[in-house]
């Protein structure tokens, strides 16, 4: 089920989802307009929002920003899909762990402990990214049609090719 845009205010405690082109990245509402992120330099001030700089930045600074100031002119959306799959922890501890967190510079890496994984670790206890996951199927799958195709030239050549080489020995 795909998230639907709010015009609603967040929870605190609701993960927030905005979208900055070729990817999402995602924060935590923390009340009184306040959001918690993981910031890599593609989210630092002045940033561009596809910047690329993320996917090779090892470091990333929790922060705590108002919410309108973060997504700006994106649009964004209230997502908490994950509830049908884990039980969110309590608000109060969501809130706790994340305003501790504030101004930490925590490991980063695109691939295995991004800003979608801090946020469903603060809100369900367990970091996972689906954007992530997403993408290793995608590959995969393109993967999986690579070797196929592959596999049916290479099958084909044999064929043809294996006719070719009788045709010839004939003469």
């Amino acid at each position: 089920m795909a998230p639907t845009l709010y015009d609603e205010k967040p929870e605190p405690g609701d993960l927030v989802e905005i979208f900055r082109g070729s990817y999402q990245h995602w924060a935590v509402y923390v009340g009184e307009g306040y959001v918690v992120h993981l910031a890599p330099p593609s989210e630092a001030s002045g940033a561009q929002s596809n910047s690329m700089m993320s996917a090779i930045s090892d470091k990333a600074i929790v922060k705590k920003e108002g919410l309108w100031d973060l997504v700006k002119t994106d649009q964004w959306v209230i997502n908490n899909d994950l509830d049908k799959d884990y039980e969110p922890r309590p608000v109060r501890n969501i809130i706790r762990d994340a305003l501790s967190l504030v101004g930490t510079q925590l490991p980063y890496c695109v691939l295995s402990w991004n800003c979608e994984h801090f946020v469903n670790e603060l809100r369900y206890g367990k970091g996972e990214s689906r954007q992530v996951r997403k993408a290793g199927e995608t590959l995969m799958y393109a993967g999986a049609a690579t070797a196929i195709g592959i596999g049916i030239v290479a099958l084909a050549g044999a064929f043809f090719g294996g006719k070719d080489k009788e045709k010839k020995n004939k003469h």
